[in-house]
């Protein structure tokens, strides 16, 4: 999945190659993703792209009225999305002119036509569980799922931070993750985050003491701003696996832990799993492998 670091790159790479360019066309190839029909998809067409940035783990397209469009134009349509996850943006500098085939069987959801002749890109979406979506929209805000995010974890303070921390009864693993709460972390940096910071994925995230509070919040902000600098500049196609190669505990099940040397252990449930270092995060114990977790006595 797409986070933090990588839909920064993926705008900063956008952005870089069409600011103040025009968007010539857009193609539909799967309308589900779709989410909203007012303005229509159709009317990104001869718009000149403002800026590409994020929000959260959303990608974020403000456009503005183009040279030919008249005085009725609205002043701000905006292109969001969210790469879900299993999303991905292509971009290309010989974009096929042909339009993908609507309800085709292939990956690709969406093409935009934007940047100079012949740029642009797909928005794909591999595998059967289809969580890609689109919204077209005058203000970030009409977007409900960015509308009740909570605070970047990159934005606010730490006196802030410990606040949520305060108030929410979940653990750790699942507070830094549920994205109304904390937005730009999921499964992957979560898990890099408390192997760092050394603490137990199921730790309960208001029991953590003043100074587990500021490791955690350096420690995401070290983590974060780490693999941003990593990934900055590289080709969109490239960003893959740059991630994979700076994670450390993610995805290594079964691999020795780079800090004390122990196996890394996982834990899985029915669509997803986290890894962890049992002698890093959980005082040698192991956690059980099953969909209720609970540490092993």
């Amino acid at each position: 999945m797409p986070e933090l670091p990588e839909v920064a790159a993926i705008a900063d790479y956008v952005d870089g190659r069409t600011a103040g360019l025009p968007i010539r066309r857009v193609d539909v190839a799967s309308l589900a993703v779709l989410k909203t029909a007012d303005p229509p998809y159709s009317a990104l067409a001869g718009r000149i792209v403002e800026s590409v940035s994020r929000i959260g783990k959303y990608l974020v397209m403000r456009t503005l009225p183009g040279p030919d469009d008249d005085a009725a134009a609205e002043p701000l349509v905006v292109l969001v999305i969210h790469l879900s996850r299993a999303g991905w943006l292509r971009w290309s500098d010989q974009l096929s002119q042909t339009p993908p085939r609507p309800g085709g069987k292939g990956p690709i959801a969406l093409r935009v036509h934007c940047g100079l002749p012949g740029e642009g890109f797909d928005v794909t979406e591999a595998g059967t569980q289809k969580r890609l979506a689109v919204w077209i929209v005058r203000d970030v805000g009409e977007v409900e799922r960015i509308a009740t995010l909570g605070p970047d974890v990159l934005a606010m303070g730490r006196d802030e931070f410990g606040a949520i921390l305060a108030g929410s009864s979940g653990r750790i693993k699942n507070v830094l993750t549920d994205q109304r709460t904390l937005a730009g972390v999921g499964n992957a940096y979560s898990d890099e985050i408390l192997h760092t910071a050394k603490l137990s994925p199921f730790a309960s995230a208001k029991t953590l003491d003043d100074a587990q509070v500021d490791i955690l919040y350096d420690t995401i902000r070290s983590v974060l701003t780490d693999a941003i600098t990593r990934l900055e500049g590289q080709e969109v196609a490239r960003l893959k696996s740059e991630k994979r190669t700076g994670l450390r505990v993610h995805a290594r099940t079964g691999l020795p832990c780079p800090v004390c040397g122990d196996t890394i252990r996982e834990v899985a449930f029915t669509d997803r799993s986290f890894q962890y270092c049992p002698t890093c995060q959980t005082g040698g114990k192991v956690l059980a492998d099953r969909r209720m977790s609970r540490l092993l006595k």
